[in-house]
Parts: C-alpha cells; sequence; structure tokens
C-alpha cells in the first residue's frame, strides 16, 4: 500500500471523515467536493490511473451549444434508454451538464477548443477557457453536437487533472495498492438501522486486511464488464464495489443491461483497446470483409445508432458469415484530419501495423459498461446509511435500457457533486463509529492452490460470453445460472478456508456480479435495448426496473 500525501502509511486502524473506494472520475471528484471539510482517503487496489476513466477516449456530453437544448438532451437520452429511463433523473443530470464542465474547466482540464480542434488547451492557462470556445463532437444517439472532449483522449486529460488536484489537497490521501474486502455496516443503540461505519481492506504490500473506519463510504468501483471474456475495461472492473454493496444488504437494478461497445479493435495482441464512437461521428463507415456497408439494412441512422443497435448488427453480421470481425473505415478523410483528430488511435494502431490513414480498422463488440448497479438517489444515497454509491457502481435510472455515448462521465460529476453536497449537511452531527472488530483469520490458512482460482476466474468469464452475451436464449441463460452458481459456492468455499489475495477477492466478486446478470437477464420476459433474447424478441406494455434485494424480494 502506498500513500500520496504528506501523513505516514495507514496503520491497522486508519479513521477518516470519508473513504472513498475507487480512483476513477467519480471518486476523485467526490474527493475535490468534500477535501475542504473533510479528511477524506481514495483507495485504489492497483495504481490510481487503473480505471476505466483513464481510457475513456470519446468524452462528456453537456450542453453548451445555442442551437441545442436541454429538452433534446433530454429526449435524446430517453430515446436510447427505450423507455427505463427515470425521466425525473435524466432531466436533473443533464439541467447539471453545463456546471459539471464549467467546473471541471475550473479544474484546469484541458479539452479541446474550437480554434484549436486538433489538440488538447494548454492546461497552464485556464483563462483562455471558457465554456463557448469548447469543440462539440457528435455521437451515437445524440441529435447535436454536444460532445466536450480533449481530442481522443478525454478520460487521460480529466483524470490526471483531477488526480493532480487531488494530490496538491492537503486533506486528501491517495492510497494505491488497497483492495476492498467487504463494507462494515452497524446498527446503533439509538436506532436498528444500520450504518456504514468503515471498510476492511487488504493492504497488498503487507499481505494482512486492515480496518479503515469512516462516518461515510462511497463506492466508486466502476462496473463489471470483466465478467465477460472479451472487454474494453481495464482488469479491475470485477464489480467490487456492486458485490459489496449486495452482501451488505443494498437492492441492485437492472444487471441485465450491459453495453457492448460495437467497435474493439479485433487484434491477438491489442488487449482491450476500444475505438471510439467519435469516428462513426466524424464519418466512418462499418464494412463487411468485402467492403459492403451493412448499417443501414438495421437502422436509419446507420452508423449513428445507439450501440445496443450497432453491437447487434455487428454480431449478427460475423455469425452470418462466419467471419471473424467487420471493419470501420475513415480512409476517406484526409491523413492529416485523422492523425489531428484521433491521435491515440492512430498511434496505437500503427504499433499493430495498421495505419488508419490507409487501412480499415478490424473491430468487434466488447463487454464496455454496466447500465445497472447498486440503486441509489439523486445524491447518490444506497439503502444502508452513511453508504452511497457513485458512477458506473450505481444504478440512478439515467441509462434505462441502454446508455448513450458520454452520459456515463457526466453522471459521474453530477452525483458526486450530490453525495459532497448531502455529506455536507450531514457530517457535523455524524460520529465515528468506536466499537469494530478486527478482522479474524485465525482459521484460515495459506493457499496452496492458486490455479483454483486462475481456471475458475477464465471459466466465468467464457461462460458470461457464450451463454450471457449480445443474443440471449432463456436455456443459454438457465445453463449459465446453473454453472455459475456451482462456481459461487466452490469459491465461497474457498474463500473461508484461505487466506485472501487480490486475485481471490476479484474472483469472488466477478462470481456473484455473474449471478446477479444471469437473475436479472431470466426475470425480463422482453427484448429491450441492450437485452435481447430470442425466447421474447417483443417489447412488454409495461415497463419495469428488474430489482433484486438480498433478501430475494424483488
Amino acid at each position: 500500500m502506498s500513500i500520496s500525501s504528506n501523513t505516514a502509511a495507514p496503520s491497522v486502524a486508519t479513521e477518516y471523515d470519508i473513504l472513498i473506494i475507487g480512483s476513477g472520475a467519480a471518486g476523485l471528484t467526490m474527493a475535490l467536493r468534500t477535501a475542504d471539510f473533510a479528511k477524506v482517503a481514495v483507495l485504489s487496489k492497483g495504481d490510481l490511473n487503473q480505471g476505466a476513466t483513464f481510457y475513456a477516449q470519446g468524452g462528456i456530453a453537456a450542453v453548451l451549444d445555442e442551437e441545442d437544448s436541454v429538452e433534446s438532451h433530454i429526449q435524446d437520452t430517453l430515446s436510447a434508454g427505450v423507455g427505463l429511463c427515470h425521466p425525473e433523473m435524466v432531466e436533473y443530470i443533464v439541467a447539471h451538464s453545463a456546471e459539471a464542465v464549467s467546473w471541471l474547466v475550473d479544474q484546469g482540464v484541458p479539452f479541446t477548443t474550437k480554434s484549436n480542434p486538433e489538440q488538447s488547451s494548454n492546461a497552464s492557462d485556464p483563462d483562455a477557457l471558457n465554456l463557448s470556445s469548447l469543440h462539440l463532437t457528435q455521437e451515437g444517439g445524440h441529435s447535436h453536437r454536444r460532445i466536450i472532449h480533449a481530442t481522443d483522449a478525454t478520460g487521460k486529460a480529466v483524470f490526471e487533472t483531477l488526480q493532480k488536484r487531488a494530490q496538491d489537497h492537503p486533506s486528501i490521501d491517495l492510497i494505491e495498492g488497497c483492495t476492498a474486502v467487504d463494507l462494515v455496516t452497524q446498527a446503533s443503540e439509538t436506532s436498528p438501522e444500520r450504518s456504514c461505519v468503515g471498510a476492511y481492506v487488504l493492504n497488498q504490500q503487507t499481505d494482512s486486511v486492515e480496518l479503515i473506519k469512516a462516518k461515510f463510504v462511497a463506492l466508486a468501483t466502476g462496473g463489471a464488464s470483466k465478467a465477460y471474456l472479451y472487454t474494453t475495461n481495464p482488469d479491475g472492473a470485477s464489480g467490487d464495489g456492486i458485490a459489496m454493496a449486495w452482501r451488505a444488504g443494498c437492492r441492485v437494478a437492472n444487471m441485465e443491461f450491459n453495453q457492448f461497445h460495437p467497435t474493439c479493435l479485433y487484434h491477438p495482441k491489442a488487449k482491450s483497446f476500444l475505438i471510439t464512437e467519435a469516428l462513426r461521428g466524424e464519418g466512418a463507415t462499418l464494412e463487411l470483409p468485402d467492403g459492403t456497408r451493412f448499417m443501414g439494412n438495421f437502422d436509419q441512422r446507420e452508423e449513428l445508432a445507439p450501440r445496443d443497435i450497432v453491437a447487434r448488427a455487428i454480431d449478427h453480421e460475423m455469425k452470418r458469415l462466419g467471419c471473424d470481425c467487420v471493419y470501420l473505415n475513415i480512409t476517406h478523410k484526409s491523413a492529416e484530419f485523422i492523425r489531428e483528430h484521433f491521435p491515440t488511435i492512430h498511434s496505437r494502431c500503427l504499433e499493430f501495423g495498421i495505419d488508419i490513414t490507409t487501412e480499415r480498422i478490424p473491430v468487434v463488440p466488447a463487454a464496455h459498461y454496466t447500465c445497472g448497479g447498486v440503486v441509489v438517489n439523486k445524491q447518490g444515497e444506497t439503502d444502508i446509511a452513511n453508504l452511497y454509491a457513485i458512477g458506473e457502481t450505481s444504478f440512478t435510472g439515467l441509462h434505462g435500457a441502454n446508455r448513450m455515448a458520454s452520459n456515463s462521465l457526466l453522471e459521474c460529476f453530477v452525483v458526486a457533486f450530490g453525495a459532497a453536497d448531502d455529506i455536507h449537511s450531514k457530517i457535523d452531527h455524524t460520529v465515528l463509529s468506536s466499537d469494530i472488530a478486527p478482522w479474524d483469520e485465525s482459521r484460515v490458512s495459506s493457499s496452496d492452490n492458486e490455479i483454483l482460482v486462475s481456471h475458475n476466474w477464465d471459466e466465468i468469464r467464457r461462460c458470461m460470453w457464450d451463454f450471457v452475451g449480445i443474443v440471449r436464449t432463456s436455456e443459454r441463460l438457465r445453463r449459465a445460472e446453473r454453472r455459475i452458481n456451482l462456481l459461487g459456492d466452490e469459491i465461497q468455499d474457498y474463500y473461508t478456508k484461505t487466506t485472501v489475495t487480490n486475485d481471490m477477492l476479484e474472483l469472488r466478486n466477478l462470481a456473484l456480479v455473474s449471478s446477479l446478470i444471469i437473475s436479472c437477464a431470466l426475470a425480463r420476459k422482453e427484448s429491450r435495448g441492450l437485452h435481447y433474447t430470442l425466447d421474447f424478441p417483443e417489447l412488454e406494455e409495461t415497463l419495469t426496473d428488474t430489482i433484486l434485494s438480498p433478501d430475494s424480494s424483488q
């Protein structure tokens, strides 16, 4: 465990006002919004930059253009969500989009400007940036140009800016190499309602589990796309926050809606490299191996259709033709345009021998975003007092049955703002718990059979990809349910008998969130958005969220 601050490394029992588990956009935003009135710890189980934010290419959706409107952004979001978005949450988040971008500009994020659309602005001169100067691009599902970006590496620009701000703040400790094991909850003498009072965490440097107490805990651990064999996400996206919240007693919802990004680079050595939707926004076309365009056969919006439609179309054509991939073609644009607007993708593809200025890009769909998660309100509050969930870990109701491009980072900022304000209103009359038992590992032993972890990890991800993927059937889902439940029992038995490791903790969480995904998918007797099943191909008239409770009531 390494710590970036002026204080010493955490001891066995460390105390904070706020413990934030996860170091991406949501976690860092909440830390910066609360650090002026609280002592904050931000935990990362690996390096700080190993979250999904760092790798996000596209941008942030916000209404800044005078020809655009909040109403238009709301309608586009509702349309992409296929009826399941919560209108009040959509309106709330979209209405605060300009505020979120303004705050990021104030932090110094070097967004691309209209005057210089081929590169990011100079972060050392924030006064040169204002909202009207920001360059806007367009992505699938959006009816206007409303995507603020930093060339094609927006997540990296946002993360590095917020990380630097957090490192410089005396009230924020950034702690690396620290994996959360489980949340700690307890009831008080005056109220039977349980509240979150901290977490047990694995210090990877000492291989010991330590207790961190906190008045408030926030889960900002990202999604669960690592449940699938092919994903655009970094290795840590194992659904940790969702699994911990479920074990603590929180409801989860709409876990069946897993977004598969249509265009992940297809190359044996290109691990998890996403090809941003912004290419299609700038005119790139999807083609079969023989050069034939096909999106017009599936949707009148062609390449700019929402991601679920594009991913299913690609999946259909690959299975129909028996081909390994399809191709994304932007060679009709000038080489100068491509290099200036997409420098990251151009450079990365060159590493694999693909010059996108003259060659098509081989692409396949890959698991990308978890639209469901821990049930929260506008302030990110969960079912347990003093426990918050923000970012991809949460279910706010914004995304419905399909997340619209670039709404995810926007959700991170706006809900983190709300959570920070809510904590501010409570912190003065919230006290640290004084009687939490330390971690007990007196009845476990070191494992001499780690092959079980790697084998089960691989089996879960292959099972989910084969049977709970882009196109589903009830038979496939039931087969997956049986296998995942059996693996879950094996993993839990292994967990109770052996000393915990990072890989084992991730596997435990992965098995649980996979089970939740399958349970939600079996419960939905229709095809809607990202959940498409051959047994129920039509939409049901009744609009319902799939809500699961730890007590098995729905």
